[in-house]
């Protein structure tokens, strides 16, 4: 059974940072590639970062500059560095992976959340 399990969300003031992680654990063999969406109440869950498993990033438009994915291969752990928070960043954040485990073959994954709130 594999799971994904985030943590490191909470609240933080106008142009502070976070730093959120995501570990994936059970009968895994492999990891392809990882990520962060977010959902905020009353809109639809959207693409916030994504990292490959050979390293390549892809940012939503409106997190460019400011969040910082990265993964560590050796710990099944994906990672979301985020600087310079808006209000319009509050969300609950969700980690995605696409993992090949034992008995399962390859599947699409999803945490349970981590909420951020951006607010003085």
């Amino acid at each position: 059974q594999v799971q994904l399990v985030e943590s490191g969300g909470g609240l933080v003031q106008p142009g502070g940072s976070l730093r959120l992680s995501c570990a994936a654990s059970g009968s895994i063999l492999s990891i392809y590639a990882m990520g962060w969406y977010r959902q905020a109440p009353g809109k639809q869950r959207e693409l916030v970062a994504t990292i490959t498993s050979g390293g390549s990033t892809n940012y939503a438009d409106s997190v460019k500059g400011r969040f910082t994915i990265a993964r560590d291969s050796a710990k099944n752990t994906v990672y979301l560095q985020m600087n310079s928070l808006k209000p319009e960043d509050t969300a609950v954040y969700y980690c995605n992976a696409d993992i090949r485990s034992l008995g399962a073959g390859r599947r699409n994954y999803w945490g349970q959340g981590t909420q951020v709130t951006v607010s003085s």
